[in-house]
């Protein structure tokens, strides 16, 4: 008999940890948000450039990419910046690529123009789950730039065709579970983070088998959950940007 584990907050197997996004967290930003999953919190950015880089230069369209980090104090023991070490680690630049793809997934580079939308996501806190923290508290920041620049007649019509969220999903003691914190995704059979747009469209999944083999059905499983949690946080998403 599957014995369901005991999780943070006596939350249920399909149950988000408490989500806040606080808009317009960092004034000096075109758009920003802090979002917080439980115990992860992340500051995300997004600042405008008048260019694009040079290989899309002439072209008549915009590009939107993304930098990570995570501060030296996020995960209690002194992380080192990766300046001092001369260059971002492979995690990092993976993660970075993964935000980048996820938001450019929703947009219409065409009618943002040549101009690039930096979004810069700095984890303050990590508990599990700091890439797809980003990835939801990114878009708010993004769209609260995009709505910046229709208000200042930059642009003609808004170049976010949707919203785009992400949630981790995994499977602890053959249970699957949804939104996994630290202690639950060190110790997962299962680990996956899905990548998902407001009307259902995966964006990206990447999921890895610890231990055993992931099954069709456990897979299966662990999109519904994901699907679950993307409608919760899309609702956390439309009430900071209403």
């Amino acid at each position: 008999m599957t014995v369901t584990p005991t999780r943070s907050g006596g939350r249920a197997p399909d149950e988000l940890r408490p989500v806040t996004i606080e808009p317009g967290f960092v004034r000096t930003a075109t758009g920003s948000a802090l979002i917080a999953c439980g115990g992860t919190r992340v500051i995300c950015t997004a600042s405008v450039q008048e260019s694009v880089p040079r290989w899309m230069a002439g072209q008549g369209r915009g590009w939107m990419t993304a930098e990570y980090g995570m501060l030296p104090a996020s995960t209690g023991d002194r992380k080192q910046r990766d300046v001092s070490k001369g260059r971002p680690d492979g995690r990092t630049v993976e993660i970075q690529r993964l935000i980048g793809r996820s938001l450019r997934g929703v947009a219409d580079l065409d009618a943002l123009g040549e101009r690039t939308v930096y979004v810069d996501c700095d984890v303050l806190e990590a508990d599990g789950g700091t890439r797809c923290a980003s990835i939801t508290g990114g878009y708010v920041a993004l769209a609260l730039a995009c709505r910046r620049l229709l208000e200042d007649g930059k642009l003609e019509r808004s170049p976010l065709t949707g919203s785009v969220a992400a949630v981790s999903c995994g499977v602890v003691d053959g249970v699957p579970l949804l939104d996994l914190d630290y202690p639950e995704d060190s110790s997962a059979e299962v680990d996956a983070n899905v990548v998902m747009t407001g009307e259902g469209g995966l964006v990206e999944v990447q999921a890895t088998a610890e231990r055993t083999p992931l099954s069709r059905a456990h897979l299966d499983d662990l999109l519904q959950l994901a699907q679950h949690g993307i409608d919760g946080l899309r609702a956390a998403q439309e009430a900071a940007l209403r």
